[in-house]
């Protein structure tokens, strides 16, 4: 009975020593082995044996990115104002030694430098313009922290800002002086638009005056082509009938005939003048009709002789 409790210690002994030499390490992990308290070697992913009560795990890192939150802080701007700014922290182990070995804490003092660095960054900027370039900060801060950091096997992948908060003083004046801007700019368009309308209203007048204007000495021009066309064609309607009376008046007959129309057409004139006023201007040989129309024909031969 006492030998069979002494194997079974014994057994117990080996399975627990040999569970303490097998270690079988996660993917992207990195295990540091230490071998009588010095550095000896990392252990990849899969399965490891190492020495018992001579090797020890001493640290055990995860090599993904991991994000961690930069706890806020306040910084002051190139115009003396003050500025809460947190942030998120991209980072990831790509030397376990060196994280092991580089720092004794890599995260705390990648945390302490991009805090550090911010305030820094901060400071070169008015408040406008740290408000409005967070990406020119996210990159100054990235770049700073990752070159302190390649010492203790930390690659900082990117920075990125959370919030920058103003105080609420500076925060109630920029609402009043973004609200002031955009009446400013409604007053702008209003006054823009009422400038176009009043352009667009004159350029119409203008151009309704100068069609007026257009029609109107269009209209002219045809008046005056009418009127001109229509006394070239009394006269030569005129000059016509005084060619035929004129060479009728060379027919046999025709002085005779042409004698008694002007003697008609004499008195119906002077019967007409008659009526048409109250008052008459007589000529003194009035009475003596033949003389008058005798005139006429002497008027109406030369004409005739000198068609």
């Amino acid at each position: 009975m006492s030998s069979f409790i002494v194997i079974l210690l014994v057994l117990i002994g080996g399975f627990a020593i040999l569970r303490t030499a097998i270690r079988v390490v996660p993917q992207q992990r990195a295990w540091i082995v230490e071998r009588l308290g010095k550095f000896d070697r990392v252990l990849s992913p899969g399965l490891n044996f190492i020495i018992p009560f001579v090797d020890r795990v001493a640290y055990r890192f995860d090599m993904r990115e991991i994000p961690t939150e930069v706890p806020a802080q306040v910084c002051i701007s190139l115009d003396n104002t003050t500025l809460t700014v947190d942030g998120i922290l991209y980072l990831q182990i790509t030397d376990a030694v060196k994280a092991a070995y580089g720092s004794s804490n890599p995260f705390t003092a990648v945390m302490q430098l991009s805090q550090t660095t911010m305030r820094s960054e901060i400071g070169k900027l008015h408040l406008d313009q740290a408000l409005s370039s967070r990406q020119m900060l996210n990159a100054a801060v990235a770049n700073a922290v990752d070159e302190a950091a390649v010492n203790w096997g930390v690659k900082v992948l990117r920075y990125e800002i959370k919030d920058i908060t103003p105080p609420q003083e500076i925060l109630h004046a920029m609402e009043l002086q973004i609200t002031a801007e955009r009446e400013k700019r409604a007053l702008i368009f209003q006054s823009e638009g009422q400038r176009q309308q009043q352009i667009n209203t004159s350029e119409g007048q203008r151009q309704l005056e100068i069609n007026v204007a257009d029609g109107r000495r269009q209209a002219e021009i045809l008046r005056a082509q009418g009127e001109a066309q229509a006394i070239e064609l009394v006269a030569n309607a005129t000059a016509t009938a005084i060619r035929v009376v004129g060479a009728a008046a060379n027919e046999p007959g025709g002085i005779e005939a042409l004698q008694m129309q002007l003697a008609k057409d004499f008195i119906e004139k002077w019967g007409n003048l008659a009526k048409a006023g109250t008052t008459l201007v007589i000529p003194a040989d009035l009475g003596n009709i033949g003389a008058v129309v005798g005139t006429a024909l002497e008027m109406v031969k030369k004409s005739g002789t000198r068609t």
